[in-house]
């Protein structure tokens, strides 16, 4: 977008490259004052940097900021970070429509009030939730290039409804991770590699990169990512963000482009806790396109943000899953430690060791489920485009990606893909028995298991290890992570930011029973607040050379 009017050229958070902006919108100028933080409409001045849900609302209903200037300025941010600058490639496309939506729900606001606490906030969304205006939704893969659904996808139903502006659509993983063994995260053939903010030669894990990458460079206010396996909690580590991953069901997967019906779900990535559980407020309750969503009848609450309580630990009985998830990583390690005294000193009843019983020994089993799963439901989604979709299989995109080698496959293949169209039909006794092990394993013999035992109100565990250097050649060097019992058995779990290994963040992760959201919202927010790890990134172009 153009800009004119400004005169203040400062370094935008600290980076050299990046200059301080003036927007003009209805014949006031608005400029970003200090290092980025600020911008004055002469009113008074209005943060943006690490801006929150409820401040901006309350700036909105103040009248020191209008729908349209928030989206004005995100999507400079956008072109001056993501594009430019540190080049974070956080971004496919942004909403050619977005500051049209913004002046609709600014006019509406007036004749009418507010909708609520989305109403006029800009969320991005990652590219495979669809979404019917002139925004695609490809999985970040050329072969869908050019693809737009004929109807929204439940989450962004929800969204609208709840007044949000859909900013733009977040790089990710390719396919979600899901085509080759040997990815690099954060790739997409559309998107390019995304880099991570903090260390821009590092990764910023996946698949759900980009929204995490953008929540945490201030690009949005709050994102939407999905997971099937550590694809929202993962990135939420390696970016210094909250990730929150339902319980499978309790959000609508309808068009969505699948991996895996029994795994799969969107979740929030935001800057707090208290932002998460404003926008899984908007994105929960049932959708008659999503049968999953049926379970969800009776623990669907209205507003999460109730159980925001920074006392919420007082009590609490955290067991700490030690066995497979500690040991991985010695800093990682240290780090986990000092947030297990924390939990401590805030009143948990902390039981350690709690470890999972059979945790790894489904491993094998998820990934048989989860490649029958994709065949499956990823050419029930591309069927259902229509005739003017560019590939309607699985068949098709593999065929596609061959086609394109140069541009699609120039760092990893496809062999996923290529196991998953050697599947049979969800009849199969491979599957059934892959699965019900999964299930077995997961849930009543592994997390139920454990958290009766002990009678536990969570378990705890770090996200994973801090974020790796971006490789090409080989693909990602992942040395631990605790996503896949909660991601198998479809449970929720949240990661939260617990400190820095080299200027790197990482997170703690609270998972537990299904629908058990509220208990873990109360629990991470109170470590949150007992903590404030959190900090924005400062775009280094590599590691410091001392711990911070």
């Amino acid at each position: 977008m153009d800009r004119s009017g400004g005169t203040d050229r400062r370094a935008f958070l600290g980076y050299a490259a990046l200059v301080g902006v003036a927007a003009v919108s209805g014949g006031r100028a608005l400029r970003l004052s200090g290092p980025g933080k600020s911008f004055d409409r002469g009113l008074g001045p209005v943060e943006l940097d690490e801006a929150t849900i409820a401040g901006l609302q309350a700036d909105m209903q103040a009248g020191r900021l209008t729908a349209r200037q928030l989206v004005e300025n995100y999507l400079d941010r956008i072109k001056r970070l993501d594009g430019q600058g540190p080049q974070l490639h956080s971004i496919i496309e942004t909403n050619p429509d977005a500051l049209s939506v913004a002046d609709e729900l600014d006019r509406e606001r007036k004749a009418r009030g507010s909708r609520g606490p989305l109403h006029g906030i800009p969320v991005l969304l990652k590219d495979n939730i669809d979404t019917a205006d002139r925004m695609t939704t490809t999985a970040g893969s050329l072969a869908l290039e050019g693809s737009i659904p004929q109807s929204d996808s439940g989450v962004a139903v929800r969204l609208r409804t709840a007044g949000a502006v859909l900013l733009a659509k977040a790089n990710m993983s390719e396919w979600a991770n899901i085509r080759s063994n040997h990815s690099s995260s954060g790739w997409s053939a559309r998107g390019g590699q995304c880099r991570n903010p903090y260390v821009l030669d590092r990764n910023p894990c996946g698949s759900s990169s980009g929204s995490a990458v953008a929540v945490s460079a201030n690009l949005c206010a709050v994102a939407v990512g999905t997971e099937t396996d550590g694809s929202i909690v993962c990135p939420a580590s390696n970016n210094g963000v909250v990730g929150l991953k339902p319980t499978v069901g309790l959000v609508s997967r309808a068009g969505i482009i699948p991996i895996s019906h029994t795994q799969d779900t969107a979740g929030p990535l935001c800057r707090s806790v208290a932002d998460a559980a404003a926008l899984l407020s908007a994105m929960a309750g049932p959708d008659p396109r999503d049968v999953a969503t049926d379970r969800s009848a009776g623990h669907v609450q209205r507003d999460y943000t109730k159980f925001l309580d920074p006392a919420g630990l007082r009590g609490a009985r955290i067991g700490v899953a030690r066995a497979k998830f500690f040991g991985y990583h010695d800093a990682t390690d240290r780090a986990a430690e000092s947030a297990l005294d924390v939990l401590r000193r805030q009143g948990a009843v902390v039981i350690d060791p709690a470890n999972i019983p059979h945790a790894g020994e489904y491993d094998d089993a998820e990934l048989e489920v989860l490649l029958y799963e994709l065949k499956s439901d990823l050419n029930a989604y591309l069927a259902a485009l229509g005739s003017s979709a560019p590939a309607h299989t699985l068949g098709d995109v593999i065929q596609f990606n061959e086609r394109h080698r140069e541009r699609e496959m120039p760092y990893f293949g496809q062999e996923l893909f290529l196991q998953a169209q050697e599947k049979g039909p969800l009849t199969s006794p491979a599957y059934i028995k892959a699965r019900n092990k999964c299930r077995g394993l997961s849930r009543s013999l592994g997390i139920d298991a454990v958290m009766q035992k002990h009678r536990l109100d969570a378990l705890v565990a770090p996200t994973g290890n801090p974020a790796w250097p971006t490789d090409l050649v080989n693909g990602d060097h992942f040395t631990g992570s605790s996503s896949t019992p909660a991601a198998v058995a479809g449970y929720p779990s949240i990661s939260v930011p617990m400190g820095f290994v080299y200027g790197l963040p990482v997170n703690l992760s609270f998972f537990g029973r299904p629908w058990s959201e509220p208990t873990l919202i109360r629990i991470g927010f109170a470590f949150e607040q007992a903590t404030k790890h959190r900090r924005p990134p400062r775009f280094l172009p590599t590691i410091e050379p001392s711990p911070a």
